[in-house]
């Protein structure tokens, strides 16, 4: 795990106080960004959000589906929690804090906003940092791949009508046009871009491997290494949008700083609580905990990056639902490196690695 991976919390805090402050002392500044929409996307968030998707969709090989029956309960589970339950928890602890709990703190439009925001990410399980958490749990590198790949596609057909439906349970309008695009530039363009720049780097080695005075490197070390390259736009991309969005926000935050740890409270308790169903139930089937490990870790993490695209689209900058999301990004990685460390100490609650 990189030095970003790991202090990415700190990284995400010291942005979220950059954006603070330059929004409250250049908000005509942000506003000339704000103004950038095209379809209700904003493109200069809409570049940056591709600086962060596109690298991630080049690791996923989606040759490797054909694997997909070698590890068929684990991948069961994996679908189970990410699209029949997970976004149903999600949504269900959103009304109970924000319209129940909390009610007496938040207007009823904003906490509309909180939901809608805590639904995106729970209809969007994890494709990038599920990686680093399989590989510190010592995970079936395959199997963390196939459950990656198959969610991706199922998440070009299930993201849209699933979050359009709690949506619509949440007593918020939702514009189908805008979803659809949002998924289409969000998910399937990348996911494309990305495979075709896998197909093209594979190319690449097989031409050099075909020329006999020249050492090639292996198809996925040009790939590995290419990745490696984008990665520092990556890390831009993210912290460039979550100043952006706490900058369009400024003044809601310090008017309300409270607002960030009421959005958090339902978010861990939704994070642990994923985790512990899954687990439970890996236990349970006796799945190895190689396998295990990344199962319940896919299912707790969220691919948040998508999940702000979408509520800045759906419901604008300055929204609730884009902070909600954004919270998600500065809790998530404190809260799964303990789960990191709890299921690494709890190994030999599972049977042997199968070979």
């Amino acid at each position: 795990m990189g030095l970003f991976e790991r202090y990415l919390s700190v990284w995400v805090a010291v942005s979220i106080a950059a954006g603070v402050i330059l929004g409250s002392f250049f908000p005509d500044v942000f506003a000339v960004v704000a103004g950038f929409e095209y379809a209700h996307v904003n493109l200069v968030v809409a570049v940056l959000i591709w600086l962060m998707i596109y690298p991630m969709m080049i690791q996923i090989d989606f040759s490797s589906i054909k694997d997909v029956g070698r590890k068929p309960k684990g991948l069961a589970l994996t679908l189970v929690i990410n699209w029949l339950v997970k976004p149903f928890t999600m949504a269900a602890l959103g009304w109970l804090f924000f319209k129940g709990l909390f009610a007496d703190w938040v207007d009823p439009q904003t906490a509309n906003e909180y939901i809608a925001g805590m639904i995106l990410l729970g209809v969007a399980p994890c494709t990038a940092m599920v990686f680093v958490w399989s590989q510190l749990t010592k995970g079936d590198a395959n199997y963390t791949l196939v459950q990656v790949s198959v969610n991706d596609i199922i998440m070009i057909f299930a993201f849209a009508p699933i979050s359009a439906l709690l949506l619509g349970m949440s007593d918020i309008q939702v514009p189908w046009e805008t979803l659809i695009i949002s998924v289409v530039l969000y998910v399937l363009l990348p996911l494309v871009a990305g495979a075709m720049t896998r197909s093209w780097l594979n190319k690449r080695h097989d031409n050099t491997a075909n020329n006999l005075n020249s050492s090639a490197d292996n198809g996925e070390v040009r790939i590995a290494r290419f990745v490696a390259a984008l990665k520092p736009w990556s890390i831009i991309g993210l912290l460039a949008t979550v100043v952006l969005l706490f900058g369009f926000q400024a003044q809601t935050i310090l008017d309300k700083p409270q607002m960030i740890v009421l959005i958090a409270i339902p978010l861990l308790l939704q994070t642990y609580g994923i985790f512990a169903i899954t687990y439970y139930v890996a236990k349970r089937m006796r799945l190895p905990h190689n396998v295990a490990a990344p199962a319940s870790m896919i299912g707790s993490s969220n691919f948040f990056e998508l999940a702000v695209a979408v509520a800045i689209s759906l419901f604008g900058l300055h929204s609730g639902a884009a902070l909600a999301t954004v919270v998600g990004v500065l809790v998530e990685v404190p809260v799964m490196l303990s789960l990191v460390y709890f299921a690494n100490r709890t190994k030999a609650w599972f049977p042997a690695q199968q070979a």
